[in-house]
């Protein structure tokens, strides 16, 4: 089948037109059921009817996750409880539970403010699963703080909080950095598009680049601004996005034909003594 495009409608028929075992990462942020404004989509669901189409769009998508494959879903607080079971249920296996802390929160005037969202991390087989540590690696605290001699000198793996603001710069997570604290992106951000929940390219490079390899597919079930997709097209990943607003879609395409593809440089980071690694992490094309 050819890859590298957008399809626009339901994403569960799309979904069903796909072989199963076909996608290596699936990234899945849909609607939160929270009354945002989308153009073409509800999100005032009851909860009953949010949650059946819920199990109907992850059955979909697992079927077509390869054995091989890792599917992260993002979620806010009203249903992460709810997402968390279903995926159980689907029998993945967790890795993580991220908790993404941004910057620019959502006010509130009766409760905390909103400044974070669930990112779901699991695996099909978690005995053969593609993790890359090398190329997400920062300095810890040993070595940046305490000039401890004990630190690792090829670095650590990132906490599973994350976090990235807004003064850094287009590398995204700076060298001293061991979290993940990624702004939400703002109206004068300049990777801003129309669409009203635009993920940040940080957060999409980051699991793209542990959870697969150059040419690996990468599947993005509810397209929206289309930032998954841009990210693997940067990355040398194929990719397949789905999107049930044309218009949507059609910013997505505009915003994809901009994309130039990383050029390809190996990684030649020391292996960390007992991390096991199951893919290469360079950039050779298959």
């Amino acid at each position: 089948m050819p890859w590298d495009e957008l399809w626009t409608g339901d994403c569960i028929k799309l979904l069903d037109k796909l072989p199963a075992g076909t996608a290596d990462l699936v990234f899945a942020d849909p609607p939160f059921n929270i009354g945002y404004e989308y153009d073409v989509y509800d999100d005032r669901r009851a909860k009953s009817e949010y949650l059946a189409w819920t199990d109907k769009w992850l059955a979909a998508a697992k079927r077509v996750l390869k054995p091989s494959g890792a599917m992260f879903v993002a979620i806010g607080d009203e249903y992460a409880a709810e997402m968390k079971v279903r995926l159980d249920q689907l029998g993945l296996a967790m890795r993580n539970w991220i908790v993404w802390h941004y910057t620019f929160g959502v006010n509130c005037t009766k409760k905390f403010n909103r400044s974070h969202a669930h990112i779901f991390y699991y695996v099909a087989d978690p005995k053969a699963y593609t993790f890359n540590p090398d190329g997400i690696r920062v300095p810890s605290a040993r070595m940046t703080t305490y000039a401890d001699r004990r630190a690792n000198p090829v670095g650590k793996l990132p906490d599973d909080t994350w976090v990235l603001r807004p003064q850094e710069t287009d590398d995204h997570f700076q060298a001293s950095a061991d979290t993940w604290s990624v702004s939400r992106i703002c109206g004068t951000f300049k990777e801003r598009t129309e669409h009203p929940c635009q993920m940040p390219e940080a957060v999409l490079e980051r699991i793209i680049r542990a959870a697969t390899s150059p040419g690996d597919l990468v599947l993005d079930p509810f397209a929206g601004s289309g930032t998954t997709l841009a990210a693997a097209k940067k990355l040398r990943r194929r990719y397949l996005g789905m999107e049930l607003s044309e218009t949507y879609a059609e910013a997505v395409r505009a915003r994809l034909a901009a994309v130039r593809p990383e050029p390809l440089t190996p990684v030649s980071v020391p292996r960390q003594p007992g991390v096991r690694r199951t893919r290469a992490a360079g950039l050779k094309p298959r």
